[in-house]
């Protein structure tokens, strides 16, 4: 029996993703999405091989034999059946045929609101993060939105994000974390699973939110030696686990 010490965390989060997706699914990514694309692959190679990907560079369903560092690597052109435009992506999101993209987030907070744009305040930034890049609008337009944490702590998992970048109080997000897995909205936040190497006074140390907890709380399964087989040989640089945990 594979045990919590054979998976890392970087594993068990991208397969956790990977589950996200359902075959026949059209999946997106945005820029800085490796762990979204590794997530693809490996559903694409086990359970769902009928997926739909739109990849950031450009390419409809390219091939994912492999794992690049950086989500807009020309290797993402490869074997893909067309070419796909950034307002296409928008476009057929908007009209519903999008089900699932991940959204990483530099803070998140209990309503499920994520900031991608800086510390402090629009009016007087301290830092800027990464950006926005459509994210306030994909996020409502999608199916199902994930949010994605692989680090978390009290500076990313906050009480309230400093500016709202993304928010939907139609519907609750999931939120998929390295010690793991909640669900997020106008109701505030629950855990709804703990993943294997982490107790729940840990993850309360670690949430800056208050948060309810599933009862019993469920531990994360540990996915399956086909989804590890896949992740270990799409990413045989392990480029996984320099993103996820400690």
């Amino acid at each position: 029996m594979r045990t919590e010490t054979d998976v890392t965390p970087a594993e068990l989060v991208v397969s956790l993703l990977a589950q996200e997706i359902d075959d026949g699914d059209v999946v997106a990514t945005g820029v800085a999405s490796p762990l979204a694309i590794l997530a693809i692959a490996v559903a694409r190679a086990t359970h769902a091989p009928g997926l739909t990907y739109l990849a950031c560079v450009g390419s409809l369903d390219p091939e994912l034999p492999t794992l690049y560092p950086s989500s807009e690597d020309l290797g993402y052109l490869e074997g893909r059946s067309a070419e796909v435009t950034i307002p296409d992506l928008f476009d057929h999101a908007r009209r519903g045929r999008v089900d699932t993209v991940f959204f990483g987030a530099a803070e998140v907070d209990a309503l499920g609101r994520t900031n991608m744009t800086a510390s402090g305040s629009l009016e007087r930034p301290r830092s800027k993060f990464p950006g926005v890049a459509g994210a306030a609008t994909l996020r409502q337009w999608v199916r199902r939105p994930v949010l994605v944490v692989p680090r978390q702590s009290r500076r990313n998992l906050v009480p309230e994000v400093q500016v709202a970048t993304t928010r939907d109080e139609r519907r609750p997000v999931k939120l998929i974390s390295d010690l793991g897995v909640f669900e997020l909205g106008a109701g505030g936040a629950r855990l709804l699973a703990r993943h294997p190497w982490v107790e729940l006074d840990a993850i309360h140390e670690r949430t800056g939110f208050s948060f309810e907890v599933e009862e019993p709380l469920p531990v994360t399964p540990l996915p399956d030696a086909r989804t590890v087989s896949a992740i270990r040989a799409i990413d045989a640089r392990g480029l996984r686990d320099q993103l996820v945990g400690a």
